[in-house]
């Protein structure tokens, strides 16, 4: 609990946006998903869709499809026809969302080989013994592995955070010998009117996202935060190329957890995420850097989204 610790206690606290996805935190941002204003899923998806048969030109069959922030895993399903994986690892931070996911998707896809990854993945992304050795007992091993990596989460690191993880994921595709790459999806810069309303929707549902992370807090840190006390705010920045999402306090107010507690005054914030936007030569530049050969990138009629699949 360190780290929660030393983000509250910062001059201007700020929290990892992982500790949104809590099991409430990842329902509401499956809702999220399916709202107006936020673009990003349908925009990716319909991208995946038009780009269906040239994806599978470029993809090797038969790959172990390693799935980041997996999720509900319902990305990923959706183009297992078009990838037609040997197997599929699925990596989240949410272990109770994680496993309830994969129980449905085994009832819908009883053939395909499947495990759970619960690890924090933004800390360090490797493959762990019990993932390896599952590989090796499916005589697996030698497959070439696919990270994918959709909705543009990739946008919640600095470009040197991203560049870490990439190099990361980089040395997981390298790790079998046999190829492999990434499928990943890049959020890009668009208009201000857009991008804010995607983050601030009418119905109030990111917001309720946004305030679930302080119920997570009280109960992973003991803290007495109250919710109603909290207002969620979503603002692009321009010259960082970010949309920064924070908590604003309504009032003076003390929070106590063991150990520790803060005054936040009105007004004073706790940065919650920073979800970057790029420009696509900026990302395939960003690609190259971390040992990836970006061999192709599809966007929508907008220009919105770009997804991109690059290669060990």
């Amino acid at each position: 609990m360190g780290e929660l610790n030393d983000g509250l206690l910062r001059p201007r606290a700020a929290i990892s946006p992982k500790y949104f996805y809590d099991n409430q935190g990842s329902r509401l941002f499956d809702a999220i998903t399916a709202l107006d204003e936020y673009y990003p899923t349908r925009t990716e998806a319909a991208i995946f869709e038009s780009a269906a048969a040239e994806i599978a030109g470029l993809v090797p069959a038969k790959t172990i499809l390693i799935d980041l922030g997996a999720g509900n895993c319902a990305k990923a399903e959706r183009l297992f026809p078009i990838l037609n994986p040997a197997a599929y690892l699925a990596v989240d931070i949410s272990s109770e969302f994680l496993f309830e996911a994969l129980q449905g998707l085994g009832q819908r896809h009883p053939e395909l080989p499947r495990q759970a990854l619960a690890v924090d993945f933004s800390a360090h992304f490797e493959l762990d013994d019990e993932s390896t050795a599952w590989l090796s007992h499916l005589g697996l091993d030698d497959r070439p592995r696919v990270v994918f990596y959709p909705g543009s989460s990739i946008g919640n690191f600095a470009p040197d955070e991203a560049l870490g993880l990439l190099q990361q994921v980089q040395a997981v595709c390298a790790a079998s010998g046999t190829g492999g790459g990434i499928l990943i999806g890049v959020d890009r810069v668009k208009s201000r009117s857009v991008l804010e309303s995607a983050y601030d929707d009418a119905l109030g549902v990111t917001a309720a996202f946004n305030r679930n992370l302080l119920r997570h807090l009280n109960r992973i840190l003991g803290a007495d935060f109250v919710l109603d006390r909290w207002k969620h705010l979503a603002f692009y920045c321009d010259h960082k190329s970010r949309i920064e999402m924070h908590l604003e306090s309504l009032c003076e107010q003390t929070v106590r957890w063991p150990g520790a507690e803060r005054l936040f005054r009105s007004g004073e914030r706790i940065h919650t995420e920073n979800s970057y936007k790029w420009q696509p030569q900026n990302f395939a530049a960003l690609l190259t850097r971390a040992g990836f050969t970006p061999t192709q990138h599809w966007t929508d009629a907008d220009e919105w989204f770009s997804v991109f699949w690059a290669t060990v």
